[in-house]
C-alpha cells in the first residue's frame, strides 16, 4: 500500500467511525506534495525553488509568528512584515515586554500581535486604530481543560478585542481514540470563533502524534470547520517539520490553511515549510525571517 492508499483509507477509517463527511462540504483529500519516494516532482522544494522572499509571497505564505527584539535587527522587507504574527507566549512575560511587542508590530507593520489571554485588553488598546490584529491562544498549552472552559476563554479574549484564536485540541483523548470528543471539542470553539468573526486555528501537536494519528486530528479539525491546522504549541517536544507539513497539506487540501509552528529559526526553515505547503510560519524570530540575520536564543 503507497502513501496516498493509506491514507485515503485512514481517512475512510475516521469518517465511518464519526459519520458523514467533513464539515461544510469539503471533504479531507489530498492535494499537494512535494516529493514522492525522495524525489522531488514539482520543483516547489527548498532544493529546487531558490528565489527566496519572492517565493514565500508568490506560494502563498500568509503569516510568519516571531518574537521581541526586532528593533536592532535592520530593515523588514514589507512583504514580509505583512505575513508576520509577532508573538509573545513566555509565562513571564512583562508588561513592558508586551508594549514593546505592540510598538514593534506598529512600526513594521506586523500582521498581528499573538500573546496570553490575559494580554489580550492591553494589546487592542495599544493597537486601536491600526491595521495590526490581535491573536491569542485558547487551552494553551496542553489543551486538556474542558470544552465549556475553552469556549468561555475564546468568547472572553473576543469580547477582550482577539481577531484570531490557536486552540489546542485535546491529544489524550485523540490518542485514545475518541474522535467524536475531538471533534466537537474543536467544533464548540471554532463555532464561538465564527460567531464573532474571528478566526480558529487547531493545534494538534505533532510532536506527540504518530503519523495516523496527525492525518485523524485533520480530518476532524476540517470537518469541525476550523480554518487552520497548526504543528505545534512550542511548548511541547518537536516541533514544526517539512514532513509533517507536506502530510498535513496532503490531507486537508486547499479547504484550509496550515500554519507551522516550533523550531523554526531561519529564513531557509521558512522556506523549506512554505514549500511544503504552509500558509503561516511560527517562530521565535522576527527578521532572521524577514532579513536572512542570524536569530538570537529564545522561543514563544
Amino acid at each position: 500500500m503507497n502513501r496516498q492508499e493509506l491514507i485515503a483509507k485512514i481517512i475512510d477509517d475516521v469518517l465511518s467511525a464519526v459519520g458523514g463527511s467533513a464539515s461544510g462540504g469539503k471533504e479531507a483529500h489530498a492535494s499537494h506534495t512535494c516529493c514522492k519516494d525522495g524525489v522531488c516532482t514539482d520543483g516547489l522544494c527548498v532544493v529546487h525553488n531558490k528565489e527566496g522572499v519572492k517565493n514565500i509571497v508568490e506560494q502563498g505564505a500568509a503569516r510568519i509568528t516571531a518574537s521581541v527584539g526586532v528593533d536592532d535587527a535592520g530593515g523588514v522587507e514589507p512583504d514580509l512584515a505583512r505575513m508576520i504574527d509577532h508573538t509573545l507566549l513566555k509565562p513571564e512575560a512583562t508588561i513592558p515586554q508586551v508594549e514593546k511587542l505592540c510598538d514593534e508590530a506598529k512600526k513594521f507593520h506586523f500582521a498581528s500581535v499573538c500573546v496570553n489571554p490575559s494580554n489580550v485588553s492591553l494589546c487592542a488598546r495599544l493597537l486601536a486604530g491600526t491595521a495590526v490584529k490581535v491573536c491569542t491562544v485558547i487551552g494553551f498549552p496542553l489543551g486538556s481543560t474542558s470544552t465549556e472552559t475553552k469556549v468561555f476563554e475564546t468568547e472572553q479574549a473576543i469580547r477582550d478585542g482577539a481577531g484570531e484564536v490557536d486552540m489546542v485540541i485535546n491529544v489524550g483523548r485523540l490518542k485514545s481514540g475518541d474522535y467524536d470528543f475531538v471533534e466537537k471539542d474543536i467544533f464548540a470553539v471554532a463555532t464561538a470563533a465564527k460567531r464573532h468573526h474571528a478566526l480558529c486555528k487547531a493545534i494538534i501537536e505533532t510532536g506527540l502524534l504518530t503519523d495516523e494519528e496527525k492525518i485523524k486530528a485533520c480530518i476532524l479539525a476540517q470537518r469541525a470547520g476550523a480554518d487552520f491546522v497548526k504543528t505545534s504549541t512550542g511548548f511541547s517536544k518537536g516541533g514544526a517539520t517539512v514532513g509533517d507539513i507536506a502530510l498535513m497539506r496532503f490531507v486537508v487540501g486547499s479547504a484550509m490553511g496550515v500554519k507551522a509552528s516550533g523550531g523554526v529559526r531561519t529564513r531557509e526553515d521558512a522556506l523549506k515549510l512554505v514549500a511544503s505547503g504552509a500558509d503561516r510560519i511560527g517562530a521565535s524570530a522576527s527578521v532572521a525571517i524577514a532579513s536572512g540575520v542570524t536569530p538570537a536564543s529564545g522561543g514563544y
